[in-house]
């Protein structure tokens, strides 16, 4: 990130406006359940709107919103503050130019997490672009100081990161960033999983083609994001169709596909087919 701190921070009515429409988009895509997740922005060099403990994310309404500043005190809002705001506050004091975060649950990535699978393979340029590599940070304690511990080192490197069987932090230059990053590691997430465990194979960029596009998040002022391993390979499509090697990663991670056995075949069939129906039933809704 780079120049953050030149824009104009919201107004307190602006911030809370936003923290309602990202924190229903959160729910309405799954990405939390019940109480769970949580968002801050920041109005000013040390303070912070941010959403409060025991309420659903889709169902917020202004008034629920607490005020604190960067040392945890609240200056406005009768609710409490999420003990998750550590997190936000850790980021914050560890890299000036965020000016908003967010953490939720979104399935897949969290599955990742739960795995102890991090997101760096180089197969999709907009994930390199976008978020480059996503690391896993260790286990801690919800809640506890220990989870800002853990997230410190990435904060200034990184646009994102897995918390150890947790969930999802992302942040970025303003709400709108941060919460598009949440999506697009959720769908990043998604297409490694696909390509992990039901295709069985991926056609990796090679470390060309990823320091071009590591040049084109340069000049877009993006300057955070690590860079994902690469293959020595130049990526071709005709490689897909003459290879059945599977992704080495999830070989590497306990996690490979094997093409022999009809058995497995017809499970990974099976289980396509039913993935299959559920994006086309969503897609009449």
């Amino acid at each position: 990130m780079t120049g953050y701190n030149s824009f104009k921070y919201l107004s307190d009515y602006e911030a809370k406006k936003q923290i309602i429409a990202i924190g229903k988009r959160m729910y309405d895509k799954g990405f939390v359940a019940s109480n769970d997740g949580n968002i801050s922005c920041r109005v000013g060099p040390n303070t912070i709107w941010t959403t409060p403990t025991g309420v659903s994310k889709g169902f917020m309404t202004p008034d629920m919103l607490v005020k604190m500043n960067f040392d945890g005190k609240v200056l406005m809002g009768k609710l409490k503050p999420s003990s998750e705001v550590k997190m936000h506050l850790r980021v914050y004091n560890e890299n000036p130019d965020v000016m908003a975060v967010t953490h939720a649950h979104p399935p897949v990535a969290t599955s990742f997490a739960i795995a102890g699978i991090s997101l760096d393979r180089a197969i999709l340029p907009e994930a390199v672009v976008n978020l480059g590599s996503v690391p896993i940070a260790h286990y801690a304690t919800p809640g506890s100081q220990d989870v800002p511990d853990s997230i410190a080192p990435y904060c200034n490197t990184h646009n994102a990161v897995l918390l150890a069987n947790h969930g999802a932090l992302s942040w970025g230059k303003d709400l709108t960033e941060a919460y598009h990053r949440l999506e697009s590691l959720e769908y990043y997430a998604t297409v490694l999983m696909y390509t992990g465990r039901i295709i069985g194979r991926a056609n990796e960029l090679s470390c060309s083609q990823v320091n071009e596009l590591i040049d084109i998040r340069e000049k877009l002022g993006i300057t955070s994001g690590g860079t994902p391993p690469c293959s020595l390979k130049e990526t071709n499509t005709t490689d897909v169709v003459k290879t059945e090697k599977p992704l080495t990663a999830y070989q590497a991670s306990g996690c490979s596909v094997s093409s022999a056995g009809t058995e497995k075949e017809a499970m990974i069939r099976e289980l396509t087919q039913k993935i299959t129906q559920q994006v086309l039933e969503s897609l009449k809704r």
